[in-house]
This record gives structure tokens, C-alpha cells and sequence, in this order.
């Protein structure tokens, strides 16, 4: 690894590795790593160029941010399958991890993602947000995207969780916001994947998500065969903020198969 990769970790219990979104950090699972540690060691990294992560020269691809996930698993000692777990780009990094690394999965938790492809208007988008951020820096990106994360009341009644969510979009460096710009653009489309995906697999979505439909995740779920969905009434597109404890129970219930004989 050419950079040095923050994360946070607790505990000995089965292993999730949770992926923060774009343009997002580990900041993300906050709400998680206390309530779960008791049912999970629960492992969030900054992905590189967001959070506490060193920033490297643009562009990144799906499959450098799964590899970085890999390396630090590595270098955890955690050798064995874990629960892979990713919110929006993060869910995009965990098909990628799936992928490559087939042997070390043992489930999924994928919130607020879908498995399609950008369309051509969306990588458009991609490209225009990139010149904002290289011309206009990270908070106008931030300012951008804010009320697009929330849930309408979310947004408008909770002032401490818009504060707090703009508060981790500012610290991204320019770098891993146009990095991760061009691996959301130029991911693979990970429909075709679903069926072999032979893993017990969470799907959470919050009922009021303003990037990804419900629709989407409802027929992600329906093509995996191990699948399980959960859609969080009152919640945008970060359900584990938002709504904490139904996001935790969720989890928390998924999490038991593991302990099961």
C-alpha cells in the first residue's frame, strides 16, 4: 500500500468491514461501531483521498478501492471470510470486492446502492461534478449535495445530523473527489453478478431516497438469491444516520446467521 489508510476497529467478534460513501468517511458508521460492537468487530476504513485516508493523483477504479480494502484486511491479520458491508459508492465497492475476492466473503450489507451502471447522463453528471470540485473546491460540492442525502424532514429538522454530514463532506480532499467521481463513472454494471453471489445479503434502503428509488433496491433484492430487504420509513439515502435504530436492528438481526451452528 503507497499511502497510509485510517480506520476504525472493534472488537473480536464476526468480522464486518464497512464502506463509507462518496464523498463521505468512516465518520459514516459512527452511530454503528458502538451499538453493534457487541454482535461484530467492525472495521471502517477511509477510502483513500476522504477522511484521515492520504489522498493519491486521480482517477481510482472500483477495483483500486476494493484492493485498498483487501490490504487492510491483510494487514489486520484477517485472513478468513468477513461480512462486507457499503452505503452508496460503498456498495459499489463491495460488488467490486465480491468480485475479486469471492473467498473472502461471507455476506453482504448493501445500503442505499444498486447494482446497475451509470447511464450516460449520470456519467455526464460525474465529469461536471469533477470540474466543480477542481474549480470551485470541496464545499461546493458539499453544499450541492446535502439535500440530496437527506430525507426532506431529515434534512429540514435535524440540523445537528445536515451540520454533521457536512462536516464529514468537507474534509474530502479535491483528489478523492474526483478520484471516486471517476470510479462511480466507469464501474462495471454488477446486474449480470447477482445471481452468483451465494452469500446471505442485507439490503437496506431508506423509503425516501432522493438519488437511488426504493424501486431499485426492491429488484436488486428480488435477483439475489440469499437476500433479505429492509426499507426504513422516514429515511433519504443515509438510513444508518437517519434512522439509526431500525438501520442497527436490521443489522443486528442479519448478523445472528453468523452465530448460528
Amino acid at each position: 500500500m503507497d499511502f497510509s489508510m485510517a480506520y476504525e476497529d472493534t472488537s473480536d467478534r464476526v468480522p464486518v468491514l464497512l464502506i463509507h460513501g462518496y464523498p463521505l468517511s468512516n465518520m459514516l458508521w459512527d452511530l454503528q461501531m458502538g451499538d453493534l460492537s457487541d454482535v461484530a468487530r467492525l472495521i471502517a476504513p477511509d477510502l483513500r483521498g476522504h477522511g484521515e485516508t492520504d489522498p493519491t493523483a486521480p482517477p481510482y477504479t472500483m477495483g483500486l478501492l476494493a484492493d485498498d480494502c483487501a490490504n487492510l484486511l491483510d494487514q489486520l491479520g484477517i485472513a478468513g471470510p468477513v461480512v462486507v458491508g457499503g452505503l452508496s459508492m460503498g456498495g459499489y465497492v463491495a460488488f467490486e470486492f465480491a468480485r475479486r475476492y469471492p473467498e473472502r466473503v461471507a455476506g453482504l450489507i448493501l445500503a442505499a446502492t444498486r447494482a446497475g451502471a451509470d447511464s450516460p447522463q449520470v456519467r455526464e453528471a460525474r465529469d461536471k461534478a469533477a470540474g466543480v470540485a477542481i474549480a470551485e473546491g470541496t464545499p461546493a460540492i458539499a453544499e450541492g449535495m446535502l439535500p440530496k442525502l437527506l430525507a426532506p424532514d431529515s434534512y429540514e429538522k435535524q440540523p445537528d445530523l445536515v451540520d454533521f454530514v457536512r462536516e464529514m463532506m468537507l474534509e474530502t480532499s479535491e483528489d478523492g473527489i474526483v478520484g471516486a467521481l471517476a470510479a462511480m463513472r466507469d464501474r462495471p454494471d454488477s446486474t449480470p453478478d447477482l445471481a452468483a453471489f451465494q452469500v446471505p445479503v442485507l439490503v437496506v434502503h431508506g423509503e425516501q431516497d432522493q438519488l437511488i428509488p426504493l424501486a431499485e433496491a426492491e429488484t436488486m433484492a428480488a435477483a439475489l438469491p440469499m437476500s433479505r430487504l429492509v426499507a426504513i420509513p422516514q429515511a433519504g439515502h443515509l438510513p444508518n444516520l437517519e434512522q439509526p435504530e431500525a438501520f442497527n436492528d436490521a443489522v443486528r438481526e442479519f448478523l445472528e446467521i453468523f452465530y448460528e451452528d
